[in-house]
């Protein structure tokens, strides 16, 4: 079948980090390495959230929540990019949609859910006597459960939109996955909708998701700061900053790859930021929650305890 005397693409080439096969070897026992902290540490972390009734609270919904996007985010990238160090470079036009929608889909999903993580420590910490009403149980599922769906959609309509584009070559895809900046390069067909939809995606999901969140950092810290007691004020930090910190970090992988990708950033940076928000942010996270929060470690203690106790 050919379009314009080309072929249709069924397939792409995934070119990867290095073409040095010396490398591949040390490349891959790092990802592999990532990959199992990964879904250790956020299993842990969902697994000791549901054992524990001392951790059944809004903010431990949430961050259940965000475990479970991080195990999805990693797992549809980190396999395929083994594969890819492995010397098997191609992935089959259905397999790149699928990862395409699947990567979309929690990205978006982990913007969402940060929204509704920041307003939960605004909730706590601006209005404590309100926070059980405010915060209910039925509130934070369907904030959750907006989080799930909003995204699904967003993912659905670019993927959509993508699998309506035409590829007839070139078909190689200079990264490690497939995502919609470098896709929309190797299109031979009008990406004018694709890109519209991106600006509007990017505008909500990145932009207004991160000017809410900031303004609701801004309420916390002004509220931190008119509590009298030092012991007071630490209290309440530490009980938003490990959040505050993968925010930021997050944020910043997500607005350079989506929002900066015409900036004149190099081919070689935006792999390296696409491996710090699919791939170091899922196996850190564990960390940055579990170092500086005593009840998870007290809650993650008492459940290796009790497992090694049999």
């Amino acid at each position: 079948m050919a379009v314009s005397n080309q072929t249709i693409v069924t397939e792409f080439i995934l070119q990867g980090f290095s073409e040095t096969p010396s490398l591949h070897l040390a490349l891959f026992c790092i990802f592999f390495f990532f990959y199992i902290m990964a879904l250790a540490g956020n299993t842990l972390i969902v697994v000791t959230i549901r054992q524990d009734s001392g951790l059944h609270t809004p903010m431990y919904f949430f961050l259940a929540n965000l475990a479970m996007l991080d195990i999805g985010c990693t797992t549809t990238v980190l396999p395929k990019l083994l594969e890819n160090l492995a010397d098997k470079k191609s992935i089959p036009y259905a397999g790149c949609m699928t990862q395409l929608y699947f990567l979309t889909w929690f990205l978006g999903a982990e913007l969402l859910l940060f929204t509704a993580m920041a307003y939960d420590r605004y909730v706590a910490i601006c209005h404590p006597l309100h926070y059980t009403t405010m915060m209910s149980r039925m509130v934070c599922i369907l904030l959750a459960g907006s989080v799930w769906t909003i995204s699904t959609i967003n993912s659905s309509v670019h993927t959509g939109l993508m699998i309506q584009l035409t590829f007839c070559g070139p078909n190689k895809i200079n990264h490690f996955l497939c995502e919609i900046p470098t896709l929309l390069q190797l299109s031979c067909t009008s990406t004018y909708l694709n890109n519209t939809m991106v600006i509007i995606a990017d505008i909500y999901l990145a932009v207004i998701n991160f000017v809410l969140t900031m303004v609701s950092y801004g309420f916390i810290i002004s509220s931190i700061l008119k509590i009298h007691t030092t012991e007071g004020k630490k209290k309440a930090f530490s009980t938003c900053s490990s959040h505050l910190i993968v925010v930021i970090i997050y944020y910043t992988t997500v607005i350079y790859t989506y929002i900066l990708p015409g900036s004149g950033s190099s081919t070689d940076n935006v792999k390296a930021v696409a491996v710090l928000y699919t791939t170091v942010s899922p196996a850190v996270n564990p960390l940055i929650y579990t170092l500086r929060n005593k009840d998870v470690k007290g809650a993650l203690r008492k459940l290796l305890v009790r497992w090694f106790s049999f």
